[in-house]
């Protein structure tokens, strides 16, 4: 199950309902990225700037696809019970939660594997685009050459 929204969730109401739906789990493993307040600005890291929002956009009907392949691959990779994906969209501040992903299998070693697996493609093959806004500047987020090192790794597993 995907959703993009403005809105946020409730953690505590996504696992219940998550927990729901896989029935007999014996693992369920969540992750939730949030909005930092500090944000490294220069390649090597060693500039910093403080964050006044972060201005998330997409494109409606491609993005919700492109999830929805990313869940239905880590599904075809592992034996999941359940899948929640949420990511949020529009100006969201410093400490806001960002996105959720959440996996139920039997075993804790599929759960952990899907939900990393489910995180690295978001952040590297999801059609989302990052302003980032601080008190000086406004600068769309570019990725980086860790997060296509993060996707590599599922290339050969």
């Amino acid at each position: 199950m995907i959703s993009i929204q403005n809105q946020d969730f409730s953690i505590a109401d996504e696992y219940a309902a998550l927990r729901h739906r896989a029935g007999d789990a014996g693992a369920i493993v969540t992750f939730t990225g949030l909005v930092r307040e500090i944000y490294d600005v220069s390649a090597e890291g060693s500039e910093s700037a403080s964050v006044r929002s972060l201005f998330l956009e997409h494109y409606p009907g491609m993005t919700e696809k492109c999830l929805q392949e990313i869940q239905q691959q880590a599904e075809a990779k592992w034996p999941l019970l359940a899948t929640r994906i949420i990511h949020r969209v529009g100006e969201l501040h410093g400490k806001d939660q960002i996105v959720l992903v959440a996996t139920a299998s039997a075993h804790r070693h599929a759960a952990f594997e899907a939900a990393e697996f489910i995180m690295d493609y978001l952040k590297s093959k999801a059609p989302f685009w990052k302003q980032q806004k601080t008190a000086t500047s406004s600068v769309w987020v570019e990725s980086r050459d860790s997060d296509k090192a993060a996707i590599d790794r599922w290339q050969d597993s």
